[in-house]
């Protein structure tokens, strides 16, 4: 079986450094707030190119933490309207929705699934106070005509920055592209963890500021509570397991790189849609391979068979879900036609050629 995502194969390539530091932060005795998390956030805002860099719980908390901080410092209000994609996970609609902020759903270029810029200044009102990106997949969206629109509108620009650790534009990184990123190391992320783990970077000093405090407690001084806060930390195990792996994403987004170059010269079955490749190949980290084929779960099954396992990255777009019934009556086609159309195929740094060279004969032969 070709799994969707070796795990344990991609850890286990730096088992001796990783065990070292589980020892190490075990028999010191610090497991929280301490050496550990501090030196990541430092290499961490320093690999994405920002000021700031503040560990949380998991990657829905980081984006939660950002929109709450707006708030307690008065930038935005309960009320207010957040634009989002219509076709991201769930977890960047959560965010604005857990926050009495209104999410504004706006369809995506079927081209490359990102947020369709040239349709944002359409949804924005006098309420609208921010433009949520996902890089979705791993491909980055961002260009002049965004910040224009932000600026124009005078809108905070926010980056789930989930999927696309290392991706690029105009030599910036996401995660330093907007007003504030949010992170996720869920452990099936090109940057993963030992389980949750989260991360905001910014380069506005009074947003960290009061994001570290709301994250921990709403305080920034023990026993002194200045916001109802939460407990959103990023522990020191976790601290330590992801500044090992920092040191290779570069390595291992290029060898993704490489795959899906592969994939795309490669699979040339008529009945399959494959992502674009950008013309700046460091614009896209390829976290997910995704295709598009009206026959997707005929083709699922037929490659499960085969001994091929995939994902579909999402079944249910958010505003038919069970958790937004208020929209389930709305239409966004191009959400939808997405959705029931897209299947993952493995994508990993540990993946061998003849796993690779299996998935195209299959795929072709189709």
């Amino acid at each position: 079986m070709i799994k969707f995502l070796d795990l344990q194969k991609i850890n286990l390539q730096y088992q001796d450094e990783i065990e070292a530091k589980l020892i190490q932060v075990f028999r010191s005795g610090w497991y929280l707030m301490g050496s550990e998390l501090a030196m990541f956030e430092k290499n961490l805002a320093q690999y994405i190119g920002t000021e700031y860099s503040i560990g949380v719980a998991n990657g829905l908390d980081a984006l939660r933490l950002i929109l709450r901080a707006y708030i307690e410092m008065g930038l935005m209000n309960p009320g207010d309207e957040i634009i989002v994609p219509s076709n991201t996970y769930i977890a960047s609609i959560l965010a604005i929705s857990d926050n009495g902020l209104i999410p504004v759903l706006v369809e995506p270029d079927i081209n490359n699934y990102n947020i369709d810029v040239f349709k944002i200044e359409e949804k924005i009102t006098s309420k609208t106070k921010g433009i949520l990106i996902v890089h979705l997949y791993g491909r980055v969206v961002f260009s002049a005509e965004l910040e224009q629109l932000a600026k124009k509108h005078d809108l905070k620009i926010i980056e789930d920055n989930a999927q696309a650790i290392g991706a690029e534009w105009n030599s910036k990184k996401t995660g330093s592209l907007g007003d504030a990123s949010g992170f996720s190391f869920y452990p099936g992320k090109n940057l993963g963890a030992l389980g949750d783990a989260g991360a905001i970077t910014t380069n506005d000093e009074n947003l960290a500021k009061t994001i570290r405090a709301l994250a921990n407690y709403g305080s920034n001084q023990k026993y002194v509570n200045i916001y109802k806060g939460l407990n959103s930390r990023l522990d020191e195990i976790q601290a330590g397991v992801l500044d090992i792996k920092l040191k290779y994403i570069n390595h291992e987004n290029d060898i993704r790189r490489t795959i899906a170059k592969h994939f795309i010269s490669n699979i040339s079955n008529t009945k399959i849609i494959l992502p674009e490749n950008p013309e700046n190949e460091k614009e896209h980290v390829w976290h997910l391979f995704v295709i598009r084929t009206e026959n997707r779960d005929s083709l699922q099954s037929y490659l499960s068979e085969n001994g091929v396992q995939t994902l579909i990255h999402y079944p249910i777009p958010p505003h038919q879900q069970q958790a937004y019934k208020d929209w389930n009556s709305l239409s966004f086609p191009i959400s939808e036609k997405i959705h029931n159309e897209v299947l993952s195929l493995p994508m990993s740094p540990v993946m061998s050629e003849e796993e690779i060279a299996k998935i195209i004969q299959l795929i072709n032969n189709f």
